[in-house]
């Protein structure tokens, strides 16, 4: 998934900020765990460079370059924004950002332990930016469609991580992803994604969140989607208040979210498993973010709010 031809190096950093941003090269420049399509660089206290490394990035960040500066206006928590873009050259034939960087440590090297606060901080989030997205709005080619189109990749997935002992209860996960896929469909219109909510893409300080990062995978489309973070970044026990202070929505969306949030698990777990057997892909943080999220989603007795 990764460019090997491409050493991506402090050194290469700076001669690229030197030569396209040279008031920015004196900056101090740190690389940043972590990452998936892009290789992430501090520049200073209050800015990040990130350098793509798979096929897909470049247009993951022009869809951030687009349409952050759209969002982040009314979105009540810090989200990156773009500040500079880095033209493709020679030493680096891809395009690149200077972003905003966004202060706290991602909750898959973390924990919340204010779970009220963070459930009240995710819903007033999500709420402000699930509104109707515009026509040209992106869409999404493998996320975003009802659950029973996603059949395939949830057997893939549970197949995958269930003889490794990693789910104990298959039956009780086939069960949670059965009433997904039975649960209607999203009749409302498309509305603002972030599209790939989980541990690694959201940011604590002081117990609760306090950031969402990485809106490369951001999409119009069903809400349930995002609604799955109430068990992929929440304590226990946190979903209800979460669906309380979010309001809109209604039952058969919190059983789709409920079944994505299974999905999301399972794919996180497989991720954990790769890290752990050093497979290209591997996220070694990822299989206990998506363990504890599973287990949240297979002992939440959460009631239906009332839709608002």
């Amino acid at each position: 998934m990764t460019d090997s031809e491409i050493e991506i190096t402090a050194e290469l950093v700076h001669d690229l900020l030197k030569g396209q941003h040279p008031d920015l090269a004196g900056l101090a420049i740190r690389e940043v765990t972590g990452g998936w399509d892009n290789q992430m660089w501090r520049l200073g206290d209050e800015l990040v460079v990130r350098m793509p490394r798979t096929e897909r990035a470049p247009d993951l960040q022009r869809k951030e370059r687009r349409w952050l500066p759209v969002l982040a206006p009314r979105l009540p928590l810090p989200v990156p924004t773009p500040v500079r873009i880095g033209e493709p050259s020679a030493r680096f034939p891809r395009p690149w950002s200077i972003m905003t960087w966004v202060p706290g440590e991602p909750l898959d090297y973390a924990s919340i332990s204010r779970g009220e606060h963070a459930a009240d901080t995710l819903a007033g989030f999500l709420r402000a930016l699930h509104v109707e997205a515009p026509a040209e709005a992106p869409t999404s080619s493998d996320r975003g469609a009802h659950p029973k189109k996603c059949t395939d990749g949830f057997e893939k997935f549970l197949q995958a991580v269930a003889p490794g002992g990693m789910v104990a209860d298959v039956r009780a996960v086939r069960a949670v992803w059965d009433d997904a896929v039975a649960a209607p469909e999203w009749e409302g219109p498309p509305v603002w994604l972030h599209g790939d909510l989980h541990a690694a893409n959201v940011v604590v300080s002081d117990g609760t969140l306090s950031g969402v990062i990485d809106f490369g995978d951001m999409f119009a489309g069903d809400p349930a989607w995002d609604l799955a973070a109430a068990w992929l970044l929440l304590p226990a026990g946190a979903a209800s208040r979460f669906f309380e202070v979010y309001a809109h929505t209604d039952e058969a969306t919190i059983r789709r979210a409920r079944g994505l949030a299974a999905l999301k698990s399972l794919f996180l777990i497989l991720m954990g498993q790769n890290g752990e057997r050093g497979l290209p892909g591997g996220k070694p943080t990822w299989g206990p973010a998506g363990r504890a999220a599973l287990d949240r989603v297979l002992t939440s007795s959460l009631g239906w709010p009332s839709p608002a």
